[in-house]
C-alpha cells in the first residue's frame, strides 16, 4: 500500500512539507468545509480536553506559546521565550506589542493575567498548573510574570497545548468566567467566531485585522495567515458520509476517517488520503472513584482479559495502520520505557475470571461508554466487551455520541470504563489522567509522590527514569489502559494547497486554488 506518512515523531513531519507546497502564490477568498466527528461539546478550548475542540478554537483562540516542527515549543503571543529565574520558580514572559482582538482592542498583560488565572480555574490543566503557581502579575503593559512555589518542569507545555488550553482573551471576557463566554468567543486567531448553528456548521471568517507573526510558519507557530474568507465545521457523525463527502467533493477536509477507507480514496479524483504516523494512542479510563471498578485488583483482571491485538485489528484492519505497544510512549520518546508492559495485551479471560473471584467481583455491570463517531472506539469496545464477558465480567455497553460522552464521563455515578484516543503529546504532564480531577480520578499516594518527582525535576534523563516508575504504577494500578499505537487518516480535497496533516489540523496559511 502506497502511504503519504506525516510523522509526528521521528522527523517526517519535521520536513515540513505541506500538501500544494509546491502551487502557486497563495490565492486569497473562498470558503471551505471541514467534516468533523460532531458537535463540539463547548465553543471553549479551556473547559475541555477534547480534540474537537482544540481542533476548531485554536483558529479564534491563541495562547502565549505553541509547538513548532518536532514539538519544540515556540512563542505564539509571547514575543520570545521567557526568561527563567535561576532557581526555576520565576518566569517572565514578554508578550507582542499591538496584537489585536477580535472586539478591536489590543491585548496587554491584563488580559494575559485574567486569562491565565481564568485558565487555572476552569481548565483540567490549568488547575495541575494551579497547585504550582502562586502569583500571575503584569509587570508592564507587555510583560506578565509567573511566580512558582517550586520549580515545575510542565509548565511551558501546559501553557503551549491546544486543548484544556491557556486561551488569551479580553479582561472582561475571561473574568466572567463562563466556559460559553455568552455564546461569543472573543480571540485573537486569524478567524473569528461568527456562527453556531448545532448539528449544522459552526462558521468562522477571517479576522482582517490579525496580527501575524514575522518569523516563518513552523508546524502550530510561526505566521499564520488567514487566506480563506470562511471556514465551515460541519458535524458529520457518521464516518461512512465523511468520506462519500470527501469523495464527493462536498467536504474539502474530512477528519477521523476509517482506516478502510484508505483504499477507497487513494487514486480517486479531486481527493487524497491524508495519514499522520504514528498519530496516538486508543486508550480505555477506569473509574476509580465509583462504580464496580475502585479496587486497583479488580481492574487488573480486566486488564488480564482484554486482548489487545484483537481490538487493534478490529478497529483499524491492515496493520500498516496500527502498532501493538504497551509502552505509554512509543519509540522514538525519550519517555519510551518497557516497564511494567508484560501485563499489556494477555488476553486471558481464563486467568482474569480467577482474578475477579480473588479480588472479590460480585456480578455488579461494568458500564462502558463509546460513541460511533470515532468508530474506532466503538469497534474496540465490541471487542474488549466481549473478552470481559468471558472473563465472567457483567458488560453493560452503552454508545452514543461524542458531546454526550464527554458530558457523562465527568459524571463518576454513570460509567465504569470509557473509550477515548490522544496524540502523543511530548510532555507526559499534558496526559489529563497524570491530573487527580480528570475523569477517572486516580488519585494515590503513590501517583503523587511520582508526578511530584517529575514535575520537579529538570535534568531529561532523570525525569525518563521517573517515568519508568510512573508507568510501572500505571500498570499495577491501572487507572488506565493503553490499547496500542495508531495512525490517523483524513481526506484532503486537491484544491486544498498549503495543508499540512497534524494531529489537530488546522486551515491558515491553506487556500483554494482555481479550477
Amino acid at each position: 500500500m502506497r502511504l503519504l506518512l506525516w510523522s509526528t515523531l521521528a522527523g517526517v513531519l519535521a520536513a515540513g512539507t505541506a500538501f500544494g507546497a509546491l502551487a502557486a502564490e497563495p490565492v486569497k477568498g473562498g470558503a471551505i468545509n471541514v467534516a468533523t466527528i460532531g458537535e463540539p461539546p463547548t465553543l471553549d478550548p479551556s473547559a475541555s480536553t477534547a480534540d474537537i475542540v482544540g481542533l476548531i478554537a485554536q483558529h479564534y483562540y491563541e495562547t502565549l506559546y505553541t509547538f513548532g516542527q518536532d514539538w519544540k515549543i515556540v512563542p505564539l503571543l509571547a514575543a520570545e521565550a521567557p526568561t527563567i529565574s535561576q532557581d526555576g520558580t520565576q518566569y517572565v514572559i514578554g508578550l507582542r506589542e499591538g496584537v489585536k482582538f477580535h472586539d478591536g482592542s489590543t491585548m496587554d498583560a491584563d488580559d494575559v493575567v485574567a486569562s491565565l488565572k481564568r485558565w487555572m480555574d476552569v481548565a483540567v490543566r490549568g488547575k495541575q498548573a494551579a497547585a504550582y503557581v502562586t502569583e500571575v502579575t503584569a509587570v508592564d503593559p507587555l510583560t506578565v510574570r509567573i511566580v512558582l512555589s517550586e520549580p515545575y518542569a510542565p509548565l511551558m507545555g501546559l501553557l503551549s497545548l491546544a486543548t484544556s488550553a491557556a486561551i488569551v482573551m479580553p479582561a472582561d471576557k475571561a473574568a466572567a468566567g463562563t466556559a460559553e463566554q455568552a455564546g461569543d468567543p472573543v480571540g485573537t486567531g486569524p478567524y473569528r467566531f461568527q456562527e453556531r448553528q448545532p448539528d449544522r456548521y459552526i462558521l468562522l471568517t477571517r479576522f482582517e485585522d490579525y496580527t501575524a507573526r514575522e518569523d516563518a510558519a513552523d508546524l502550530y507557530g510561526g505566521r499564520r495567515t488567514a487566506h480563506l474568507d470562511e471556514i465551515r465545521f460541519v458535524p458529520v457523525p457518521n464516518a461512512n458520509t465523511r468520506v462519500e463527502g470527501a469523495l464527493g467533493g462536498q467536504y474539502h477536509y474530512a477528519d477521523a476517517l476509517p482506516v478502510e477507507a484508505y483504499g477507497t480514496l487513494d487514486g480517486q479524483p479531486g481527493v487524497e488520503p491524508a495519514v499522520v504516523e504514528p498519530f496516538g494512542w486508543p486508550v480505555m479510563f477506569f473509574n476509580t472513584r465509583e462504580g464496580a471498578l475502585t479496587d486497583p485488583a479488580l481492574r487488573r483482571a480486566v486488564l488480564a482479559s482484554l486482548n489487545f491485538s484483537d481490538m487493534l485489528e478490529a478497529a483499524f484492519g491492515s496493520g500498516e495502520f496500527y502498532a501493538v505497544d504497551g509502552s505509554l510512549y512509543p519509540e522514538g520518546f525519550i519517555w519510551h520505557t518497557e516497564a511494567g508492559t508484560a501485563a499489556h495485551d494477555q488476553g486471558d479471560p481464563a486467568k482474569a475470571a480467577e482474578m475477579a473471584q480473588a479480588a472479590g467481583y460480585d456480578g455488579k455491570p461494568i458500564r462502558i461508554l463509546t460513541s460511533m463517531q470515532y468508530e474506532f472506539h466503538y469497534k474496540m469496545a465490541l471487542v474488549a466487551a466481549e473478552y470481559m464477558k468471558q472473563a465472567g465480567f457483567q458488560v453493560d455497553l452503552q454508545v452514543s455520541d461524542w458531546a454526550t460522552l464527554t458530558q457523562r464521563r465527568g459524571e463518576p455515578g454513570l460509567w465504569e470504563i470509557y473509550f477515548t484516543h490522544s496524540p502523543f503529546l511530548p510532555e507526559p504532564a499534558l496526559n489529563s489522567f497524570l491530573n487527580n480531577e480528570a475523569p477517572g480520578w486516580w488519585a494515590t499516594p503513590e501517583k503523587d509522590a511520582l508526578v511530584a518527582a517529575l514535575n520537579t525535576q529538570s535534568d531529561p534523563a532523570a525525569r525518563a527514569a521517573i517515568w519508568a516508575d510512573f508507568q510501572e504504577l500505571v500498570y499495577e494500578q491501572v487507572p488506565i489502559a493503553k490499547v496500542g499505537n495508531f495512525n490517523a487518516l483524513g481526506a484532503r480535497s486537491t484544491r486544498l494547497a498549503g495543508f499540512q496533516p497534524s494531529p489537530w489540523p488546522f486551515f491558515w496559511n491553506t487556500w483554494i486554488e482555481s479550477d
